[in-house]
């Protein structure tokens, strides 16, 4: 028998693991989003009845679909990531149908990425039934696949194989559609639609501790260190803002982001320092991914012209703070006291 773990969404299973945590959804959560919650692997009346508690079955991971987002953007899985996964799935699709064809070398129509995105947005979620059906034919005159305008429409999506669906309402027929995306560029296309972003992305490990499979340790949420950014700026006082305004500001996201340890001092204090700290960091082929972060001011713009010109790596950027209208005239204290009043 054993125990699966499932990282759903409205029902919807988008990656699953047997008697093992499986792949690590932590990135997706933050700590606030541990909760208990209702476990479809528990019988909650037996608890009941036998006065046991089921607090620690019913625990894991829920976050609303709209804050996941950023999230995933974070990870990577953009929509022109998206746009890149669906073009090689296809092409992979295409050679693998032009192999076993009867016709070599014939074109296999498939939808392109606008269409494919359209076509997974016309479809919310809670809109498709999710009634369990004993039998379910995917050919029958109700079946999902019908419904969407019949095989000649579930051909055009890349991996569609009748054969190899086992779909058992209209929402796993969906899904089943949509599977030969990574999971998180699922998410990322569900949140396309308004509908869509109220519902719960969760990742139940109450099942899988309670019966011996896993520690709950082993769940930890928020982005690992290879995940991160770190952010380095020209000084002390700039990280110290930064970290302030992530935590006011975006505390979504904010785990994402570390800075130096400048509790101390700065190591690398003023624009020429910084300079010389990215291209030692870029000569030595570091791996972690880093923002050098410039004033707006004419030194500050300078150098990062400069560090640009250092043809970074991909996992380098460099970015001056945004000129705002805000504070281009605002009132100061000098040496010589508070200006006049007008």
């Amino acid at each position: 028998m054993g125990t699966e773990i499932e990282l759903e969404i409205a029902g919807l299973t988008l990656d699953w693991s047997k008697n093992s945590r499986g792949i690590d959804h932590g990135a997706l959560f933050q700590e606030c989003d541990r909760k208990s919650f209702h476990s479809e692997q528990l019988y909650h009346e037996h608890y009941e009845r036998s006065e046991c508690d089921s607090s620690i079955m019913d625990m894991g991971f829920i976050r609303p679909l709209k804050y996941v987002v950023p999230r995933l953007e974070l990870l990577g899985f953009t929509i022109k990531r998206m746009e890149e996964e669906y073009t090689r799935c296809s092409n992979i699709w295409r050679e693998e149908k032009s192999a076993i064809s009867d016709h070599e070398g014939e074109s296999v129509d498939l939808m392109s990425f606008d269409e494919f995105r359209a076509f997974v947005d016309a479809y919310p979620l809670m809109e498709l039934n999710n009634t369990f059906e004993t039998a379910y034919d995917i050919l029958n005159e109700n079946s999902f696949i019908n419904n969407i305008g019949g095989e000649e429409v579930a051909r055009l999506i890349p991996n569609y194989s009748p054969h190899d669906m086992q779909p058992y309402s209209h929402r796993s027929c969906f899904g089943g559609l949509i599977e030969f995306l990574h999971p998180y560029s699922i998410l990322r296309l569900l949140s396309e639609n308004d509908r869509n972003s109220e519902l719960n992305v969760t990742w139940q490990y109450g099942p899988l501790v309670e019966n011996g499979w896993e520690e709950e340790a082993s769940f930890i949420p928020c982005a690992r260190r290879t995940q991160t950014f770190l952010v380095v700026t020209e000084g002390s006082s700039d990280t110290h803002i930064l970290k302030h305004a992530f935590s006011i500001l975006r505390p979504d996201i904010k785990d994402f982001f570390r800075f130096m340890d400048v509790s101390e001092r700065h190591p690398f204090s003023g624009t020429g320092n910084l300079l010389k700290f990215a291209e030692g960091l870029a000569k030595i082929d570091v791996q972690n991914q880093v923002v050098f972060l410039f004033d707006n001011d004419a030194e500050g713009y300078s150098t990062y012209q400069k560090v640009m010109a250092l043809n970074l790596p991909q996992n380098m950027s460099s970015m001056i703070l945004p000129t705002l209208e805000q504070f281009r005239a605002f009132e100061t204290s000098g040496p010589n006291g508070n200006p006049p009043k007008k």
